[in-house]
């Protein structure tokens, strides 16, 4: 009989889970949307107990999609959004607060302190990330400072602090596991690249009680069994990795060199980079791809703030879009772009650039210009801003490119594709299987339960559903490059 795997994929805005065979095949999908929760401008917030309903639903409900019983699963993957921070007494398992979430910018203030302190150099240097509240370090300094009777709680050994990974696996396991994986601890601010560990400085610094923190575990490997009573059946949890590091892992990103852009509301590129830390001298991210046994691989990570967003604003701002899906054929309505750029700095620009000053523009706009060119426009500014990630990437790896892995909504617009590869020189690579975070999340539990030996063969990981080879001249991709500098840097410092 076939192996089966739960992959579960708790995200922002929904909880999911998927049943895979042992050939990387979706047997069934289950999905739930949760509600969001904004007590004030800038603060975004979950209640855990929201984020494990709906994910023991969506499991339950995929076992039956799928027509199989919890004793045919053999194993369990987590995959999770990152950084979203809860704690929870240890003797009830009952949260003290909401979680804040990543994207909550509370602690803006409490960065800024530390950005300009005696230990600004020791967060990027141990941790490989910019001090910044997207993280989870800051969070949990919050929570214990604002939430009553929580530092109390804390020093008596009671409090537990985790990543949606962490809650996740409490819960399925009765409370008999504390533990998370290192691609999740290190998103934390909190994670030493170095040792694997948690940084007893950082900690100092922050005043957070190392008793908080769950074991650091590999990402491949049997953390616990569930309570039998959850789904009808004991079954391993066998991997764990955040979302993006499961999506580079189930892209076969296995080698150093090898990178994947996920194409959302805004854009995530890893590169794998083999298995010691590169520091970033371009304001790129540098994280654990994951670790497996006990070798430990590492990523370099740059992310755009609005990727399909801008589509979205075509359709709803602009509305010369009815649905995002007619993008593609508006845009084709012109040959080029007609001279126009977008920069869809909205929200400022992300790497390399981190300039929160800047805002959108329309440029090289004539009479000629109509909204197939500022469709088309608008689309390329994807493009271009993820080619602006990956030459920092190579120039901070020193390692040479020979394709891009894409997945995400956007991945599946024939048009931005082809462009993105002619932009950057070499082939993209779009997969088979869409649910590559998921299934990243399986592989790795999958390889911790012997379904499969090693990465390479596992069957999905290798399946391709359209290569982009590029095919523009050199001078003409150099013609578009620098007009999308010269508008790129008119928005830059606009709002300052």
């Amino acid at each position: 009989m076939s192996a089966k795997i739960l992959a579960l994929d708790q995200g922002t805005t929904s909880s999911r889970a998927l049943v895979f065979d042992e050939d990387g095949t979706i047997l069934a999908v289950a999905q739930k949307e949760f509600p969001q929760i904004f007590p004030q401008p800038g603060w975004v917030e979950h209640n855990p107990e929201d984020i494990w309903t709906s994910q023991l639903a969506v499991a339950r409900a995929a076992l039956r999609k799928a027509g199989v019983s919890a004793s045919e699963i053999t194993a369990i993957g987590i995959t999770n959004q990152r950084e979203t921070t809860v704690l929870w007494d240890r003797r009830t398992g009952q949260p003290i607060h909401n979680a804040i979430v990543w994207q909550d910018r509370r602690t803006a203030d409490h960065c800024a302190t530390l950005q300009k302190g005696p230990r600004a150099a020791d967060f990027r240097q141990r941790t490989g990330l910019v001090i910044d509240s997207y993280f989870s370090a800051t969070k949990i300094a919050w929570l214990l400072k604002h939430v009553p009777g929580a530092k109390e709680l804390a020093k008596a050994g009671h409090l537990a602090f985790g990543t949606m990974d962490s809650w996740l696996l409490w819960k399925l396991t009765g409370g008999r596991v504390h533990a998370t994986d290192l691609t999740n601890a290190s998103r934390t601010m909190l994670c030493n690249l170095q040792t694997g560990d948690w940084d007893q400085d950082l900690l100092r610094a922050l005043r957070i009680p190392a008793s908080l923190l769950p074991e650091i575990r590999s990402s491949s490997e049997v953390y616990g069994e569930t309570e039998r009573g959850l789904l009808g059946a004991a079954i391993p949890v066998a991997g764990i990795a955040g979302d993006q590091q499961a999506a580079l892992f189930g892209q076969h990103c296995t080698k150093p060199g090898m990178v994947k852009n996920t194409y959302g509301t805004g854009c995530f590129m890893l590169m794998n980079t083999g298995t010691r830390p590169r520091a970033s001298s371009r304001q790129l991210l540098t994280t654990v791809a994951w670790k497996i046994g006990d070798v430990t691989e590492y990523a370099l990570e740059g992310s755009v703030f609005v990727a399909g967003a801008v589509v979205q604003w075509l359709r709803d701002g602009l509305k010369i879009i009815r649905q995002s899906s007619e993008v593609e054929k508006l845009a084709n309505t012109v040959t080029d772009n007609g001279g126009v750029y977008v920069v869809p700095a909205f929200a400022g620009l992300g790497a390399p650039h981190w300039d929160p000053w800047a805002r959108g523009l329309i440029a090289g706009l004539t009479r000629g210009s109509h909204a197939g060119h500022i469709a088309r426009a608008a689309l390329e500014s994807i493009a271009y801003q993820v080619s602006d990630v990956l030459d920092a990437m190579k120039q901070d790896s020193g390692i040479r490119i020979s394709a891009l892995r894409v997945d995400g909504g956007a991945a599946v617009n024939d048009t931005l594709m082809q462009f993105q590869a002619d932009l950057l020189g070499v082939p993209v690579v779009r997969p088979a299987v869409f649910e590559t975070t998921a299934l990243g999340a399986a592989c790795l539990a999958g390889l911790a339960t012997g379904v499969w030996k090693t990465p390479e063969s596992i069957p999905g990981l290798s399946r391709i559903d359209r290569v982009f080879e590029p095919q523009m001249k050199k001078s003409q991709v150099d013609r578009l490059k620098a007009g999308w500098t010269k508008a790129l840097e008119r928005s830059k410092g606009w709002a300052e």
